[in-house]
């Protein structure tokens, strides 16, 4: 993991990072190293970004208000990756087909599920690369505690549309990761990685969105194999989730990643 810049502001460091050519961002609280406070991976929406306006301020929430770190990649074909012949097809093909109001639901599925067999392993290695940051002498370490090896804390999923499509088989694969916020998505194709889904969800749906199909998020959901999941179900379509929707799953992870985390400790003693 290569750093090529910090900044700081209101009590929230900034680094950008790179790890083997796909570009990140990381959030934590300034002073203390990484060491094993919770963090949560912010996967953006279709067309969005590391450093798009929403995904930013739920990072500094996630940092001011909870104390935890936060790091977001581009998706391959997004930000400051270079997009291929099929990423500008399936640009100009979606544009043209909701311009003339036809169904992309299939369109979209296939494509980001392509996208998304390239980016779990990046998320992946980028999970490898900040729990060697946060090992006992790495540079984000908090070196040893009562004799404990410290390393990452409870680690959280938070990403809707194009970054549900990422994380159900992120979560579904990745054994460290102990809670998931997904939403606007939903198509057959995902059903499969949905089943391996364990950990507790909360899942949100647009009721009118026309992008993603009411019986395809229902579907979806249905699927989770988490035995602790919730839906809920806001009016309005694909961008219009509620304000109040958002802060809620932020809160949703805090709770949980706080509840692992005590879990953490009480086993240590």
């Amino acid at each position: 993991m290569h750093f090529t810049s910090e900044s700081s502001a209101d009590g929230v460091t900034q680094r950008r990072f790179t790890l083997d050519g796909v570009p990140g961002v990381l959030w934590q609280p300034d002073g203390p190293p990484l060491g094993r406070r919770p963090l949560v991976l912010l996967g953006h929406g279709g067309g969005q970004h590391k450093l798009g306006p929403g995904l930013v301020d739920r990072a500094r929430r996630c940092v001011r208000r909870h104390g935890f770190a936060a790091v977001a990649l581009d998706a391959p074909g997004h930000g400051e990756r270079a997009r291929s012949a099929q990423d500008e097809r399936f640009a100009t093909e979606i544009g043209e087909l909701i311009a003339a109001g036809r169904p992309v639901s299939a369109w979209v599925a296939r494509h980001t599920a392509e996208l998304a067999e390239r980016a779990v392993p990046e998320w992946v290695a980028v999970l490898d690369a900040l729990a060697a940051l946060a090992a006992p002498g790495g540079p984000g370490g908090l070196g040893e505690l009562d004799g404990q090896a410290e390393g990452l804390g409870p680690v959280g999923y938070w990403g809707l549309s194009l970054g549900s499509v990422i994380g159900i088989p992120l979560v579904a694969a990745e054994p460290r990761i102990a809670a998931a916020v997904f939403g606007l998505t939903g198509h057959a194709s995902q059903t499969e990685a949905a089943g391996r889904v364990g950990v507790p969800v909360e899942f949100l749906l647009q009721w009118d969105d026309r992008l993603v199909p009411r019986e395809g998020a229902l579907a979806l959901f249905g699927a989770l194999g988490s035995p602790e999941k919730t839906l809920h179900a806001n009016p309005g379509g694909h961008l219009d989730l509620p304000e109040l929707q958002l802060e809620s799953s932020e809160r949703f992870l805090a709770r949980q990643l706080g509840a692992a985390e005590a879990d953490r400790d009480a086993n240590r003693q």
